[in-house]
């Protein structure tokens, strides 16, 4: 039978989202979970599982469509419900995907209980057979000649060693390879198809891509590549591009913020000089190989113990409820920008954290957001943000809240300054902390002991263990 798979609601309501990338095409074979597209929200990209066992018959979307939530997204031929043994799976976090096509005849109590449910926003459901995910291939192998039939693209992309002279066998079905296998390829611009020439009958992987990309990198030394074409006219005066995905939803997120919660900002410049050599001696300290802890790390644990003076920073307004929401625990936001505009992945319970945990933390959340892998529930749960605009060279600024928190602290850039020191001028490590808090619910005294007690740990960071 002819069953339809409707785009499922992805996380928080959203209502679309973009094809990125197939994975599979018409008469490819999938099976249960097999990752069939990679789809763009409002917040991150996020891999679509198949929630059938059977034949693409159709794919209802091209690459870069906008596609509604609850519209049909792929159609798959499976078995009849009499002789197949799995039913189609949940949409995500655990709701039904419904079907133009009549449901599967209800299978007996303890059939259902041992069948898992995939969810399609990053785990899935174990395959009730063991069998490896099949496609059907798209043609017999081409046999080509590397010195005339293989376009320029493809040489420019590919090390000549593995473009050798005389016929090569370059299978025509999607070479075997992990998502994250994919994205290094993508990543570095190789050809998944030529590595897997070169390692006939194997699954590529990410050493495979990574010898591929420094022969490539050296062969191609000398050889005259070719340019992109601007994406617009000579001499076009404008340049238009849709407004989708992060920036989209990030515009209006900041919209609702500025107009809903009253902001206030408060500046406030400190020495860091105690704590930029303490981070200097953590450099040499075995223990922390492989850990790198940095200014950001030390305000995010400055943040959480001040939150725990001051926790009217660390609460939400329900405006529908008529409460005042204060949290028990710190979701700690870490903006940072990326490619695809502005996200704020969380850092949850991030106050049961000591440093060095924070320090890999952030660090993870900012390879992942940098990578474009952030996921709609990453994003979620966050009750205070940092914004570490020092990076950027800035020195101070008025954030705007994220809907929903009551704060959020940007950090400027560390300058070496000209400072009074113990009654005389020196040249000291100087930082501006700006908060910005909802006035419903800080108010100036409040926001200024926040402010004071986080200036405290970086001036002497030895005082964080005085606070609690």
């Amino acid at each position: 039978m002819i069953a339809e798979f409707l785009l499922p609601d992805l996380g928080e309501g959203l209502p679309e989202a973009e094809i990125v990338q197939w994975h599979v095409a018409e008469g490819d074979q999938v099976t249960l979970n097999q990752t069939i597209a990679e789809v763009e929200t409002a917040k991150a990209i996020v891999e679509i599982p198949s929630p059938y066992a059977g034949t693409v018959q159709g794919l209802h979307a091209a690459a870069g469509d906008v596609v509604a939530v609850g519209a049909p997204l792929v159609s798959f031929a499976v078995a009849g419900a009499d002789d197949e043994p799995d039913a189609p799976a949940a949409a995500a976090e655990g709701r039904a995907v419904e079907t133009v096509v009549e449901a599967p005849v209800e299978a007996p109590a303890d059939d259902i209980a041992a069948r898992a449910t995939p969810n399609l926003v990053g785990y899935g459901a174990a395959p009730s057979s063991g069998g490896r995910p099949r496609r059907r291939a798209r043609g017999v192998t081409a046999t080509l000649d590397a010195d005339a039939a293989v376009d320029t693209a493809v040489r420019e992309a590919a090390p000549h060693d593995v473009l050798r002279t005389g016929p090569i066998d370059l299978p025509m079905e999607r070479p075997r390879s992990t998502p994250p296998v994919r994205k290094l390829a993508k990543d570095l611009g190789v050809d998944l198809v030529l590595v897997a020439a070169a390692h006939p009958g194997e699954a590529v992987t990410r050493t495979h891509v990574e010898e591929y990309a420094a022969r490539a990198d050296s062969s191609l030394a000398s050889t005259p590549t070719s340019t992109v074409p601007p994406a617009s006219s000579p001499g076009a005066r404008e340049t238009r591009t849709p407004i989708r995905g992060v920036r989209k939803h990030t515009a209006a997120a900041m919209v609702r913020s500025a107009f809903t919660a009253p902001h206030a900002t408060t500046f406030l410049t400190v020495d860091v000089t105690a704590t930029t050599e303490l981070l200097a001696s953590l450099k040499h300290d075995r223990a922390l190989d492989g850990h790198r802890i940095g200014v950001l790390a030390i305000v995010a644990k400055a943040v959480c113990l001040a939150l725990g003076r001051t926790p009217a920073l660390n609460a939400r307004w329900d405006e529908a409820a008529g409460e005042i929401v204060e949290h028990h625990y710190v979701g700690l936001g870490i903006a940072a920008a990326t490619e695809r505009g502005l996200v704020v992945p969380v850092i949850p319970d991030a106050d049961g954290l000591d440093l060095v945990d924070l320090a890999d933390a952030i660090a993870e959340l900012a390879a992942t957001a940098r990578a474009g892998r952030t996921s709609p529930a990453a994003m979620t749960g966050g009750t205070f943000s940092i914004t570490n605009v020092g990076v950027f060279g800035v020195d101070a600024g008025t954030p705007i809240l994220n809907p929903g928190e009551a704060g959020i602290l940007a950090v400027g850039a560390v300058r070496r300054t000209p400072w009074e020191h113990h009654g005389e001028i020196a040249l000291r490590d100087v930082l501006t902390l700006s908060l910005s808090f909802d006035h419903r619910l800080v108010d100036g005294a409040e926001a200024a002991r926040f402010l004071t007690d986080v200036a405290g740990v970086l001036r002497e960071p030895g005082r964080a263990m005085l606070l609690r």
